[in-house]
């Protein structure tokens, strides 16, 4: 059987590589570098930038730590350098290339955009042609652009390998995670930011609690955040440039020196110009069934350029699920019912499952809020704001979605994905016992108050719930 995977990113090597597994004849075509935009453009890249600009933030607490010295400055060509280096490390010492092609996986790179001759064919630029009984696309998806007027005028992610100076102002428009991540790094590096959403409110698809704290924790950083907000122009002035903003019917101007967008990221359909062989398409993304499966029966579509979940851990599971199919002729359906997210932004934030509106709509709910002020390790780090947040069923005492903000959030909602995967009850987390002192811990004392609150078992109050002054953290659905 002979698969053809476009696309050599997260989804289209996952694909390649158990397509072989399981005897196929692979070939994989890569446009570009082999490891897609994950590990070569963005979120690698940029999340290594974060922790640059996590450690100059953590600077301004050595005096608090009792250590003394001057501040780091940011050479930001030596940042980018820095970002380079992960992808520099899989491709130079994991040797990734040769990797797969000692899996026997016929790999074909730096080709240029490949494009759909017929149903069971794909030619390169250079003229060669590829043709397979069944093929994987995984070809992603790019920044999106805005509609506007002066929009040749910004800049998105991908202009910051270029970078060789930091502006001293810049509009972010987007605030949804890229959009924040972005403004979040910048604000380290002492750029004056302004953070533009067009919802309103920040990542619009997260628990609102955390929508709102990160907002909090933005302005209070000196980010001007502005919500509801439209962007309907750019222009090139003598200093910069000039975003025109509406705000409901109010007009105004921002003068800054660059304009970043985040504004979505629509899939490359038409660059493999899906229209010629009839591929169904929504937004520049192939339309598939839940096997994947597009509506040509032989051609699947995984990760970004299927528009489902956009995430680098769904897109691995969905190149295995659509080999599968592809090379055996099964019906294996994926499922992201479970995918913990997290952003690397400063708060860090992180979630699983539903929201706290989402689950009241469908359930009789309790709900509970462990504050970092209250937990030892994030007082040691001289980092207490922020919070775990756990959303429990009354009925089966199942979690039904956590959300974090502060600290570690990325590492800290894996524990409470895979207590959800487990089917933990509640009352069997509020029994954890997580190593101590950490921010993991947050879990363990949510639950508790949870567990406490609905009388499940005897449980001593926790020490935030000793403290009169706050909020009582439990409420019901009433």
């Amino acid at each position: 059987m002979k698969l053809l995977v476009i696309g050599g990113g997260p989804a289209g090597i996952n694909a390649a590589l158990h397509a072989r597994e399981l005897g196929a004849d692979v070939t994989l075509l890569e446009a570009k570098q082999v490891g897609g935009t994950n590990l070569n453009d963005g979120p690698a890249p940029v999340r290594t930038l974060a922790r640059t600009a996590r450690l100059i933030r953590d600077a301004k607490s050595w005096d608090r730590l009792g250590l003394s010295g001057s501040s780091p400055q940011i050479d930001i060509a030596a940042a980018l350098a820095s970002a380079r280096r992960v992808a520099d490390y899989v491709h130079d010492q994991q040797r990734l290339v040769e990797a797969l092609r000692r899996r026997g996986i016929d790999l074909v790179d730096g080709t240029g955009p490949s494009v759909f001759v017929d149903p069971h064919t794909v030619a390169i630029p250079d003229g060669r042609e590829f043709r397979a009984d069944a093929v994987v696309v995984a070809v992603g998806g790019r920044a999106g652009r805005l509609p506007i007027p002066g929009v040749e005028l910004a800049l998105t992610y991908e202009d910051l390998r270029n970078l060789t100076a930091l502006p001293a102002s810049a509009a972010v428009v987007g605030g949804a995670d890229t959009g924040c991540q972005l403004a979040s790094i910048f604000a380290d590096f002492g750029v004056e930011i302004t953070l533009i959403e067009a919802a309103p409110r920040l990542v619009a698809r997260a628990d609102r609690d955390v929508s709102e704290a990160l907002a909090e924790s933005f302005s209070d950083r000196g980010i001007v955040v502005l919500t509801a907000t439209l962007v309907e122009r750019l222009e090139r002035t003598a200093a910069g440039l000039t975003a025109h903003c509406r705000s409901g019917t109010q007009p105004a101007r921002l003068d800054v020196e660059a304009v970043y967008l985040a504004v979505g990221w629509p899939g490359n359909a038409d660059v493999i110009d899906a229209a010629r062989i009839g591929l169904e398409t929504n937004l520049g993304y192939i339309t598939v069934d839940e096997t994947l499966r597009s509506n040509l029966p032989h051609i699947f579509a995984a990760g970004d350029i299927n528009g489902i979940s956009m995430l680098v851990p769904s897109a691995r599971l969905e190149g295995r699920v659509a080999a599968e199919n592809a090379v055996l002729g099964t019906r294996r359906r994926f499922t992201h019912e479970l995918v913990p997210t997290g952003s690397f932004t400063d708060p860090e934030y992180g979630g699983v499952g539903l929201t706290e509106a989402q689950a009241r709509e469908r359930y009789d709910c309790e709900v509970a809020v462990a504050r970092y002020k209250h937990l030892v390790r994030p007082v040691i780090d001289d980092h207490p704001e922020g919070f775990c947040k756990l959303i429990v069923e009354r009925n089966r005492r199942y979690i039904l979605g956590a959300h974090v903000l502060g600290e570690y959030s990325a590492e800290v909602i894996q524990t409470a994905a895979a207590c959800m995967a487990a089917n933990l009850r509640i009352e069997q987390i509020a029994e954890l016992q997580p190593a101590f002192p950490t921010f993991t811990e947050g879990i363990t004392v949510a639950s508790q108050m949870i567990v406490r609150h609905m009388g499940i078992a005897p449980t001593a109050p926790t020490w935030g719930e000793l403290q009169l002054s706050e909020t009582p953290p439990s409420r019901s659905s009433g």
